[in-house]
């Protein structure tokens, strides 16, 4: 099978497994929210919030460095993973024992209580084995196992966090016991897995891997302050009312990126195998299509926003609509700037990506600073939209400054976020009448249906098994 069309079939899978995920989320967060109290619900948030940004220190985000040990370590690669997944361990000891000695101020400061800083610690134990098993699988686009794992993880942690609400006195612990149990199960899984695969540990895999992955701490901490301050500053000026709105609305125009993380996943093994055979052209190539396809998908989530929010909000929240479109445009330029991201991380240039997420975010909060007290929550969909074009910018300097612009063709980038901008200000004038949004969406569906049957033999084949294993023999 070429890699191509398992690149294609990886992100069809991904994609459905991302979708099945998410619903599962959408689904259990109306049952905890009735089945907990509010103060226990705020404190689960709390507890989640807290979690994103400690998982950046303790983990260190070193899956990420696969993408180009893949090929330095070639013959050597589960050795290389044992040996980062050692470093990973490490590390939770370390964090482990300094909050052990600072217990009670830092328990003071996140205001979670002890138990549960242990609990998120446990948890950041094992989630490194899980998150380099599936990340291996991806880049030999063994898609089958990476979705059964998520699904399995998810399913498993919803249906336990519920019968543990539901049984235990403490709910709250049930909740955080619920959500953490199945990752420490399938982690230690994963942990025998790795031992026997890699055998020893390599302490110079070491040295190779924290260059790449330490700059990607305050990458990763300026892109959380980037997608959470808008909510933050929205409380303080406008009201806990008007960040329900945007917080709602946000969520349902972000499902954009499901799709962004699905495919990337998929995308991201076959260009770094691609730019090390120097097949400069097979990029530009396929990049064109996998661009306009995942704009086209974006441009359908824009057109049918108002039934989205619907279905996940109700009529409360209709009101909220105006900022769906510009968060699916901002997602489009994540996907792209992600695109420019994937050769810096091949090219381990994660000090210029740290660089760029520091800019973008401090921009975002200087634009949420000045427009929100003044426009309202509104605003800052823009204001981050605004934050995404600049990195995507500074992404796209970046690779040209590293001589690898070449994988990818500048102009039809730039044409591309140009018809995305035009495309967002037109559905966002329609949803005013739904009559012309309508006209939208039936020729959306034509182009639809015409792309499908131009396409139809490519389309099949790629979902189709049997062709596929037909053209292996």
């Amino acid at each position: 099978m070429s890699n191509n069309i398992k690149a294609l079939k990886s992100g069809v899978w991904y994609t459905i497994s991302s979708f099945l995920v998410r619903s599962i989320g959408f689904i259990t967060t109306p049952i905890f929210s009735r089945l907990l109290t509010k103060a226990e619900f705020g404190a689960y948030s709390n507890y989640t919030s807290w979690l994103s940004i400690i998982t950046i220190f303790v983990t260190l985000d070193l899956e990420s460095t696969l993408i180009s040990a893949r090929f330095d370590y070639k013959e050597k690669f589960d050795e290389y993973i044992l040996s980062v997944l050692s470093l990973s361990t490490l590390s939770a000891i370390l964090w482990l024992i300094f909050t052990t000695i600072f217990i009670d101020p830092i328990s003071s400061f996140i205001s979670l209580d002890k138990s549960y800083i242990y609990a998120m610690l446990i948890y950041l134990f094992f989630l490194p084995a899980i998150n380099l098993f599936q990340t291996r699988e991806r880049y030999y686009y063994e898609y089958k196992k990476t979705v059964i794992t998520s699904l399995v993880l998810v399913i498993s942690s919803a249906v336990l966090s519920v019968l543990l609400v539901l049984n235990m006195q403490d709910r709250l612990t049930g909740r955080i016991l619920g959500a953490m149990l199945p990752t420490v199960v399938i982690g230690i899984f994963f942990y025998f897995y790795f031992v026997k695969k890699g055998k020893r540990i390599i302490i110079s895999c070491w040295k190779y891997a924290l260059p790449i992955c330490l700059p990607f701490i305050p990458h990763l901490l300026s892109m959380t302050l980037l997608n959470s301050t808008d909510r933050v500053m929205i409380t303080r000026w406008c009201g806990e009312e008007d960040t329900a709105l945007y917080s709602l609305a946000y969520n349902c125009g972000a499902i954009v990126t499901i799709l962004l993380t699905a495919v990337n996943k998929a995308y991201g093994p076959w260009l770094a195998e691609k730019i090390t055979e120097n097949k400069f052209e097979d990029v530009r190539k396929f990049s064109r299509v996998y661009i306009l396809g995942f704009v086209f998908m974006a441009i359908g989530i824009m057109l049918i926003s108002p039934e989205v929010l619907m279905v996940l909000g109700g009529k409360k929240y209709q009101e909220a609509i105006y900022v769906m479109a510009p968060v699916s445009m901002g997602c489009i330029c994540q996907f792209l700037y992600t695109m420019f991201v994937n050769i810096e991380q091949l090219k381990k240039k994660t000090v210029g990506m740290a660089i760029a997420s520091v800019i973008a975010a401090f921009v975002n909060l200087m634009l949420n600073w000045i427009f929100i007290p003044r426009v309202g929550y509104l605003a800052a969909a823009y204001t981050t939209l605004v934050g995404y074009l600049v990195l995507l910018g500074i992404h796209m300097y970046l690779v040209y400054k590293i001589k690898l612009n070449k994988a990818y063709n500048y102009e039809f980038v730039i044409f591309t976020v140009l018809l995305g901008i035009v495309c967002m200000v037109i559905i966002t004038l329609s949803y005013s009448s739904k009559i012309i949004r309508y006209i939208f969406v039936v020729l959306y569906m034509l182009i639809l249906v015409l792309i499908f049957i131009k396409y139809k033999a490519q389309i099949i084949s790629i979902i189709n098994k049997k062709k596929i294993r037909g053209e292996n023999k």
